[in-house]
This record gives C-alpha cells, sequence and structure tokens, in this order.
C-alpha cells in the first residue's frame, strides 16, 4: 500500500474558507476545531492561517481579525456560539485596584468603540498577574446588553434612575464623583466621540482635578510613569502624535486596543454603600430631532437599506427606505450603473458603515463590501441566491424577490405603526 499522503484540495479550501457553510465542520473532521491556525501542507510543510482568532504573526505580533470574529453579534451565528463556549470564564474575588469604563451604550447595546475600550481596561487591569486589576463598568440608564461578562467586564455598577435619562451630565458627574470618592479607580477610561462621552471625561477630570490625556490611541508599559503606563495620543487635528505619561483620566479613540474575545468575566453587580447626592441641573434635554435620514452621512448612520444588482423596482426601494426611516446606501455595481450617487457606495473602495441594522437588498458579497460592512451590529440580507456570500455573512437572511419582500415590509410596518413613528 502507498505510503503517500493524499490530499483533498476542496477540504483544504472549506477550511480556509469561513463563508463556508461547511467550514466549522471541515475544520471538525480536520481535528483543528473553530481556532485553526495550522495544518500540513501537500508538501509536508506546515501551513499557517492568518485568519484564523489568536494568530500569532512572524514578529510576534497577535494579529487583528477584522471579520468580525472577534466583535460579539458581528460572526455567524455558529462561530460566534462556538466562539463564545470556548472562552475562558475569569472571576477576581479580590482585586488589587479598579479600572473604571464608562461605555456609551449608544442604543442601549456596547459599540465597538466601547468594546475597544473595554479592551484597553483589560490591558490596564491584567498587566500583573500576581495583583491582577478589575474592571469595573458604570451605565447609565436603561440598556438591552447581555454580554457584559464577554466584553469584559467583572464589575457592574448600573444607575438606572431617571435623572441620568437623555442628555444629563451634571447628574452623570455627580453620579461618577460617588464612585470616585467611595471606590477610588486606579483609571478612568471613557470613549472619545461626540455621542456625550468626550463632554463627560472632560467635565469629570475637571471635577477631579486632573490633565485628562484625549484622543489615545495606544499604551505603553513605561516604568518611569507614575502609574507605569505611557500613551500615544492623536493631537493638532490628528496631524502628529503626542506621548505623555498614562493619567488618571484618559478619553481613548476607536481601535485603541483588541476587544475581549478569550475570556468571559463575571460583570457581577455592583453598588455604591452611600446615595449619590442628587445634583441640581441647569440643562434641560428637550429629546431628539428629527432629521432626514437621506441628509445623513453614511459612516454616521444608524440604519442603512442599501440596494445591489437585484433591485429592479427602484422607486419601490426608495419608497421602502422613507417608510423605514433609513439611510440609503448601495453597492459598487448600482453606482457604476447609475442608480445611485457615488457618494452612496458602500464597501472597502466607497464608505465603511458601523450602522447597528444593515439591510442588504439584491447584493451578493463581493469581499470589499464585506469588508465596509464588517463593523455592522446585524446584517440582514434580501436575495434570490441562498448561496451567495452575503446570505453566509448576515445574521437573518430572507430568500426571494426583493421587490416583492420590500412591498410587503412596508405594508407590515405602516400597519403596525399606523404612521406615528419616524423611525423603523
Amino acid at each position: 500500500m502507498s505510503e503517500i499522503r493524499r490530499r483533498d484540495p476542496r477540504r483544504e479550501w472549506i477550511a480556509r474558507n469561513r463563508l463556508h457553510p461547511e467550514h466549522l465542520d471541515v475544520l471538525a473532521e480536520l481535528g483543528q476545531g473553530t481556532a485553526a491556525v495550522e495544518w500540513m501542507g501537500p508538501n509536508g510543510v506546515i501551513r499557517k492561517n492568518p485568519h484564523a482568532i489568536g494568530f500569532i504573526g512572524p514578529n510576534g505580533v497577535k494579529r487583528i481579525d477584522r471579520s468580525g470574529a472577534q466583535q460579539g453579534g458581528q460572526a455567524a451565528g455558529g462561530a460566534r456560539q462556538a466562539a463564545q463556549d470556548s472562552r475562558r470564564n475569569v472571576t477576581i474575588e479580590a482585586p488589587a485596584f479598579l479600572v473604571a469604563v464608562v461605555p456609551e451604550l449608544s442604543g442601549g447595546r456596547l459599540s465597538g468603540h466601547d468594546k475597544d475600550l473595554l479592551g484597553l481596561a483589560r490591558r490596564l487591569a491584567d498587566a500583573d498577574p500576581e495583583r491582577p486589576g478589575a474592571v469595573l463598568a458604570v451605565v447609565f440608564g436603561e440598556h438591552k446588553e447581555e454580554g457584559f461578562g464577554e466584553a469584559g467586564i467583572d464589575r457592574l455598577l448600573h444607575l438606572d434612575d431617571d435623572a441620568y435619562a437623555g442628555f444629563a451630565p451634571e447628574a452623570r458627574l455627580a453620579a461618577l464623583s460617588a464612585v470616585e470618592r467611595e471606590l477610588a479607580p486606579r483609571h478612568w477610561l471613557l470613549p472619545d466621540s461626540p455621542l456625550g462621552g468626550a463632554d463627560l471625561g472632560r467635565r469629570l477630570a475637571l471635577r477631579l482635578g486632573e490633565r485628562p490625556a484625549t484622543g489615545v490611541w495606544q499604551i505603553e508599559a513605561d516604568g518611569e510613569a507614575p502609574l507605569g503606563w505611557g500613551c500615544t495620543a492623536r493631537g493638532a487635528a490628528e496631524s502628529l502624535d503626542i506621548q505623555r505619561p498614562l493619567p488618571r483620566v484618559a478619553l481613548a479613540l476607536a481601535e485603541c486596543a483588541e476587544p475581549v474575545d478569550e475570556t468571559r468575566h463575571a460583570a457581577e453587580p455592583l453598588s455604591l454603600a452611600e446615595a449619590i447626592p442628587s445634583a441640581f441641573s441647569r440643562i434641560e434635554d428637550l429629546g431628539q430631532v428629527a432629521v432626514d435620514p437621506a441628509g445623513v452621512a453614511l459612516a454616521e448612520a444608524e440604519f442603512i437599506v442599501s440596494a445591489g444588482n437585484g433591485v429592479k423596482d427602484w422607486d419601490g426601494f426608495h419608497h421602502a427606505a422613507r417608510v423605514l426611516g433609513a439611510t440609503e446606501g448601495a453597492s459598487r455595481v448600482a453606482v457604476d450603473d447609475g442608480f445611485m450617487a457615488r457618494d452612496r457606495q458602500v464597501g472597502a473602495t466607497g464608505t465603511w458603515v458601523t450602522a447597528r441594522v444593515y439591510l442588504a437588498v439584491g447584493i451578493s458579497g463581493a469581499i470589499q463590501h464585506l469588508q465596509g460592512i464588517q463593523s455592522c451590529d446585524k446584517v440582514v440580507a434580501i436575495n434570490l441566491d441562498p448561496g451567495c456570500d452575503m446570505i453566509k455573512r448576515a445574521d437573518l437572511a430572507v430568500i426571494g424577490d426583493s421587490g416583492e419582500i420590500l412591498a410587503a415590509l412596508v405594508a407590515k410596518v405602516e400597519q403596525q405603526r399606523g404612521g406615528q413613528r419616524d423611525a423603523a
């Protein structure tokens, strides 16, 4: 019997293609599991999969997976569930110190920016294995998030009083001051974004008498710094980098660190021993201002309905976008054919979007388009081809004619809301 090792090129291709429906099954047959990093090539040479979660590059640097598999809510259902089940549970009973994080929770859920910030907090908390710290998240108002532990949170302080609802910086500042007095975190981390984190972080730094670091995108160990860490921040309209010791209050940019993807933490509920004193607010929140979704830039839109080559009824598509209250987007094919403007193009060759909901209508899913939507929380696909890449990427797929499905969706929405609501 020949001792020549025979190979199946198709199975090896499926093992490398994360979008293939048999990808996980083939990995299991090869004994590589969901975190396959290397396998034996046809010539006896070990091949490495640079797309695997946790892949270590040639210089010893852990690669960042931009496919969305490391970020909760962005990977395919089976792969996401398998990755969460394989996480190591971590419980810190008596932390040596606390790292406080104030996420924005846009839409009631942790955003990609929030998860990056929590990844940065974990670096600070886990720097000394002998004296580990704990990550404390201070959450205001109602939320829909169920994955605080998967995001790296050890302690959760939830303040759901009506005084913190909406834009209430003075009430929130009073609460953070109470946390400072009682728990004295070693670091305060807030997102440097216009959604409220930047404003609250600067108010907190002024209250604590600290000189905050803004625009932080990287931290590194620095033995000469007072707290043992240095940071690199963007300055001069992001034209240069500023290096300084990491202060107690830091406002970090998106992608400042990798989100937590290997451990599951306790996220134990925490409460303050003393009641938070009520603060007299000089600011009145008048609510959100209605805007035309068509005027919202794609990079800032939270709900996008995007059209591709499969859309034939363009009047019906535009009507559906108006009824749903969504911002319109398009694939490159639809833009090249003249059906949509160039600034509506989504993808690596257009605009990278971070929508909470992305509805792809008649889009097959070219790799450039999938790269542009990798940071979207939920992807819904309508397509006639059940085997296209967009269907494999989607969290929810509907197989059928796009015109008929959109018409049925519009009718259902109009029936349920009776013209009373502006948002879908």
